[in-house]
């Protein structure tokens, strides 16, 4: 750590957020309720808070995994829904920015473009851009927070298939989704396997003449109910923050159950999987060609069916799974390598997503440019040889989002630390010598694997690693 060698003048930032989606948001109401004496700014690209949440706006766009983990633990979620709506999160963002009284704090529209970290002054210099005028600004902070996720916000990935400039109708891709399309009595091909296919068709099917997912390998599907009617009976005779709290422990264990589970018994894991979706399907639904993944459980995140959703869909006759291989789009449809045709009249490509690691801002240290695969995570919360610069990043076994609230309080305790200590910055060091690291995901997704290169790193040694356990975290 390097000490304060002067007293700072007003304009200079204790902490720049970078990002005001829930990561962010979450940053905020933990410095104004655990160092409500420091000054912060947020920066957001877009013109509204919400990250993920105001980009996707495709029918069905909810939350993979339950609402009470993914919420945070200082703020009730008092829905009766597990499984939360996008507009429901946007609702329950909203508010604790009024609570929180965070309003004032955001600027809309613009864009961190650099951060150059000075070790002279112990200060980062960032350049902000606002994305209609085009007119950069220079801020002055001590700390980064990047709540900028880690995906593309630009640009979804979008495989090319033979034939797409044949095709009569739409294609379109859920990270673009226009707000007045019109899908009523169409026949759709939704090309995907993953969460964002999973809740787009029992969704599109409600007004669409039939949806059909096409995949090339199949997903896990774990039936969950919508509404946890334990928790809105609870909510009935107990405080809010205690209903909260209890049942948040519950997913957790749940969540952390069901990982273990998955790990430690593949195959029984695999058969109790298969069997819950055979009782919701007709009894001539193929689930060996198509529910039956070529890997194992939570080698890729689960897909969660609330209140079977898609299942359901699919008894009607509303919605049809076809797996195989894509050879070509057609004039009316996609053409599977087997001759099957699959007639549409519009193709969403849910093809998956484009990892970005802090939004694409060029980052350095005294005048060095900062590779970001050249570097080891620490704690899971920062970079070694990486000043005042702190960043989230969520779990895989458990809610993403379950991450934020132990994260940002060891960063306010860590600014505490270095207050007392009379400190101006910290910087994780590596050891001299350490074991080979390893990539930073431990998951075969498509979308994991395409951005490897790019990605920090970590080794198998305590505190050079990505903790997906929350309670291994708060021990840490």
């Amino acid at each position: 750590m390097a000490s304060i060698s002067a007293e700072r003048p007003d304009s200079i930032l204790d902490l720049l957020i970078i990002g005001a989606g829930i990561s962010g948001i979450g940053c905020a109401c933990y410095l104004r309720r655990l160092l409500p004496h420091k000054r912060f700014r947020i920066i957001e690209a877009r013109q509204d808070l919400g990250g993920t949440w105001d980009l996707f706006r495709y029918p069905g766009i909810r939350s993979d995994s339950d609402i009470f983990t993914f919420s945070y633990e200082f703020k009730p979620w008092r829905e009766p829904e597990a499984i939360a709506s996008g507009a429901a999160i946007m609702d329950y963002l909203r508010e604790c920015v009024a609570e929180n009284d965070l309003s004032n704090t955001i600027t809309y529209g613009t864009r961190v473009i650099r951060a150059q970290w000075d070790s002279g002054s112990a200060l980062w210099q960032v350049q902000i851009q606002d994305a209609q005028s085009g007119e950069r600004e220079t801020l002055q902070c001590r700390w980064i927070f990047s709540g900028t996720g880690y995906f593309d916000y630009d640009h979804g990935y979008r495989p090319s298939f033979e034939g797409e400039d044949r095709f009569a109708g739409p294609i379109i891709h859920p990270q673009h989704w226009p707000e007045d399309l019109d899908y009523s009595g169409k026949r759709i091909a939704v090309i995907g396997s993953g969460a964002t296919a999973v809740s787009l068709l029992p969704a599109l099917a409600q007004k669409a003449a039939h949806v059909t997912q096409i995949q090339r390998t199949p997903t896990y599907l774990l039936p969950v109910p919508q509404r946890d009617w334990l928790a809105i009976a609870m909510y009935r005779v107990l405080p809010d923050k205690l209903v909260h709290k209890l049942t948040r422990f519950r997913y957790m264990q749940l969540q952390r159950y069901l990982f273990t589970f998955c790990q430690n018994r593949p195959k029984t894991a695999r058969r109790l999987i298969r069997w819950l979706n055979a009782r919701q399907l007709p009894k001539d639904f193929d689930l060996s060609q198509h529910l039956n993944p070529p890997y194992e459980p939570w080698d890729q995140r689960l897909c969660t069916v609330p209140d079977n959703d898609l299942f359901q869909a699919i008894s009607s006759g509303a919605a049809s799974i076809t797996t195989g291989k894509i050879e070509r789009f057609c004039q009316d449809g996609v053409l599977m390598t087997d001759g099957q045709k699959i007639d549409a009249d519009m193709i969403v490509t849910a093809t998956g997503l484009n990892l970005k690691f802090f939004g694409d801002i060029e980052l350095e240290v005294d005048g060095m440019p900062v590779n970001f695969a050249d570097r080891l995570i620490y704690k899971g919360m920062m970079l070694d040889g990486l000043p005042n610069f702190c960043f989230s990043f969520g779990y895989t076994a458990s809610s993403w989002t379950l991450k934020i609230d132990p994260l940002c309080r060891q960063l306010c305790d860590l600014i505490s630390l270095m207050d007392a200590r009379g400190e101006a910055s910290c910087t994780p060091m590596r050891p001299a010598q350490f074991e080979a690291s390893k990539p930073l995901l431990d998951l075969a997704a498509g979308y994991v694997r395409r951005a490897e290169a790019q990605m920090p790193r970590q080794t198998d040694t305590d505190p050079w690693t990505l903790s997906s356990n929350y309670f291994m975290e708060i021990r840490r």
